[in-house]
């Protein structure tokens, strides 16, 4: 990344740990099989802050290479005493080369996905948590290259059930293009995640899943696995979180990444 993508990361990273200390110096700290459990969960309660690095390369017609930090914040709401609002936010920092063709290097902020999860508190009789609720796509690409240039708006929810050290279920969204630039192509992306993973008594997680797009316009799929492990540990008194994952393209467009792909996570929690 350039030199002021450098320091829009130190001021994201600083801002977020200064708003978030507030909530770290008052908490009570769940149990670490409680605080890995809910990192298996997409819409536990709990306050979080991941950091996923992903890096892809062989894209496109030039092999160009992409790197991607997503800042991924999770905060819950109780909106009652049976339920939660659970908002998740992605805000990509890419930086990439030659992936449409020798069109040279870009980097800044990507476009920004919006996530509310209204999620009852408690699973249900069969042992299943969900949340359903809008999902916002937001223009605010700092280069043309590296956004859609549209609004969009869709359905997004997750289902998921946890028994023991195993968790497993799926996370979908669907996202339509609302406005924006009207020459920009027109958004129908359907997003499909299935997930698993086993958590050891030592807290070493072991997971696997698939982030697959469906591009309604252009009729392709993009499908990516990925596997890895997590590994839980603390600081002091302050949890976090480390993994590494490694990533192979099943299919993807012509104008995609093809190939071996890798995905390095830091979490900061903040538990109640």
């Amino acid at each position: 990344m350039n030199l002021s993508i450098e320091r829009l990361v130190k001021t994201v990273i600083s801002s977020l740990l200064s708003v978030l200390a507030v909530y770290a110096a008052t908490a009570q700290a769940d149990s670490d099989e409680e605080l890995a459990k809910k990192l298996a969960n997409p819409i536990a309660a709990l306050i979080s802050v991941p950091f996923q690095y992903n890096t892809d390369s062989d894209i496109g017609s030039a092999k160009g290479n992409k790197t991607v930090l997503n800042i991924q914040p999770v905060y819950p709401f109780e909106m009652n005493k049976d339920w939660n609002i659970i908002s998740r936010t992605i805000v990509p920092l890419v930086s990439q080369q030659d992936v449409s063709g020798n069109s040279g290097d870009q980097s800044g902020i990507g476009d920004v996905t919006q996530s509310l999860f209204f999620s009852p508190k408690l699973p249900t009789s069969g042992g299943m948590t969900w949340g359903i609720g809008p999902v916002f796509l937001i223009p605010t690409a700092t280069e043309t290259e590296l956004g859609n240039n549209k609004w969009g708006l869709g359905p997004t929810g997750v289902a998921l059930i946890q028994t023991g050290q195993i968790t497993y279920g799926v996370l979908a969204n669907q996202i339509w293009s609302v406005g924006g630039d009207s020459n920009s192509a027109d958004i129908s992306s359907t997003f499909l995640q299935p997930f698993f993973s086993y958590i050891t008594p030592a807290k070493t997680t072991y997971l696997i899943n698939t982030e697959s797009t469906y591009n309604w316009k252009t009729k392709q799929w993009s499908i990516p696995v990925n596997a890895g492990i997590n590994q839980l540990f603390k600081v002091g008194s302050t949890p976090m979180q480390v993994g590494a994952q490694l990533r192979y393209w099943l299919q993807s467009p012509d104008s995609g990444p093809h190939g071996w792909g890798l995905r390095f996570v830091y979490t900061l929690l903040f538990p109640k």
